[in-house]
């Protein structure tokens, strides 16, 4: 590796370059085994997928490992919402091989944990759930997301989300 690539890190893929939202910079980016790309933004993580990359907001990644040569990272998707909060799901988890990794697992981790401003855990009717204040990337706002259990009652954490939620406003002024 050249001493140039040491310091500066890869050159931002032109199909990451072309997507970025004005303002938006790479602090790093790496080429998968399969020959596609990964960085990171301010606002995200770029993951390879059919036909170029897209970012995953910081908010949506909801755990993310590095293991051997791979980061494997576990996206969430909106499944509903209870009033200002969300209620998300897990998506299967994404493995990414990087024969040259720099700093991204380092990044990723930061990055990850830094949007996380509080969590909660509470048992609920046939589960329980997880509940998680995120800083939205871009912002200045927090976002309440909420992540059951499979088998926990939708309309008891829809309830318990909606009024967290008009707390957490409430006591930030708004």
């Amino acid at each position: 590796m050249s001493v140039w690539r040491k310091i500066f890190g890869s050159p931002v893929p032109e199909e990451i370059r072309t997507r970025l939202s004005d303002g938006e910079h790479v602090l790093a980016a790496t080429g998968t085994a399969d020959g596609g790309h990964v960085a990171v933004t301010a606002l995200g993580l770029w993951v390879p997928e059919t036909g170029g990359a897209r970012r995953i907001g910081w908010d949506l990644i909801s755990k993310a490992g590095w293991s051997g040569d791979a980061l494997t990272v576990v996206e969430a998707e909106i499944a509903d919402r209870a009033g200002e909060a969300v209620v998300l799901r897990d998506l299967p988890p994404a493995r990414h091989v990087l024969p040259e990794p720099g700093r991204i697992p380092f990044l990723v981790r930061q990055r990850v944990e830094g949007s996380i401003r509080s969590r909660y855990r509470k048992e609920l009717p046939g589960g329980g759930a997880w509940f998680v204040v995120r800083k939205l990337p871009g912002t200045d706002g927090v976002v309440l997301q909420v992540r059951p259990d499979k088998g926990t009652e939708p309309d008891v954490v829809r309830g318990i989300a909606e009024e967290a939620a008009a707390k957490l406003a409430n006591g930030r002024g708004e």
